[in-house]
């Protein structure tokens, strides 16, 4: 049965101590993942950290916009050719009370990151949280450019489903679809068909509730494919084979 986590960051700090050996459980878990980088050291950590079976994509999440300059996206741009880069991302934008950086900031960054991706011929990885309005805005302006996208750890709207499916991008679901108060979530989740859905763990975050409280890891993907597979009235293979075949497809990956 394939299985693919398409979005976790193995090379986040709480791993440090044992990475090699969580390596080893997700390649024995999964058919092969997606290590994304969501600054330039973590880019640069998640291109390091590939090989066979482990992919990576580099880019700069909101939350670090104001480092995106010319600099910055040449050193993206160089990260990206190594074979195993996939996408750009994370990107987006994050209007959170948590993140100070200016909204004018971040949809600069935003921009500049998927023309970069359209000139490369990469899809995107957008990190999307309180900020649906004005990432439709951009996104409308640039979608037709690149060869696809996917709204990682998806928590919109219904209405953001159809909007995101629109633009023919995949939209994927982590851990938090399985939280016991995640009814909006779900509903977002059977809007999805099953040949725009991925599955993902945002590791170190976000484990599903069976897991609920331990460092989250790629092997606990089959947790989130075990509930959406229940949610949608389908076999698990039937949901592990399609996510699995989405994620090649969208990131070009063979399997």
């Amino acid at each position: 049965m394939p299985l693919v986590d398409s979005h976790c960051h193995l090379q986040d700090s709480a791993f440090d101590a044992d990475r090699g050996e969580l390596l080893s459980r997700a390649l024995e878990a999964l058919d092969w993942l997606v290590v994304i980088g969501d600054d330039l050291p973590t880019s640069r950590a998640a291109v390091d950290l590939t090989q066979p079976g482990v992919y990576a994509s580099v880019g700069i999440h909101p939350y670090h916009a104001a480092t995106v300059d010319a600099p910055a996206l040449q050193d993206l741009r160089e990260l990206a050719r190594s074979p195993h880069v996939v996408a750009i991302g994370e990107i987006g934008l994050d209007y959170f009370k948590h993140n100070d950086t200016p909204r004018d900031v971040q949809q600069s960054a935003f921009q500049q990151q998927l023309e970069l991706a359209a000139s490369l011929e990469l899809p995107v990885v957008i990190h999307n949280r309180e900020s649906e309005e004005d990432l439709a805005a951009i996104v409308d302006a640039h979608h037709a450019r690149l060869p696809g996208g996917v709204m990682h750890c998806f928590a919109g709207s219904t209405a953001f489903v159809e909007r995101a499916l629109s633009w023919g991008f995949y939209i994927s679901f982590a851990g938090n679809v399985t939280f016991p108060k995640a009814e909006e979530l779900r509903a977002a989740a059977r809007a999805v068909p099953l040949e725009r859905l991925l599955i993902e763990t945002d590791a170190p975050y976000l484990a599903p509730q069976a897991v609920r409280g331990k460092r989250c890891e790629p092997a606990f993907v089959r947790y989130t494919a075990e509930h959406l597979a229940e949610l949608k009235g389908v076999a698990l293979e039937t949901l592990c084979a399609s996510t699995a075949e989405n994620a090649a497809r969208l990131f070009s990956v063979s399997f």
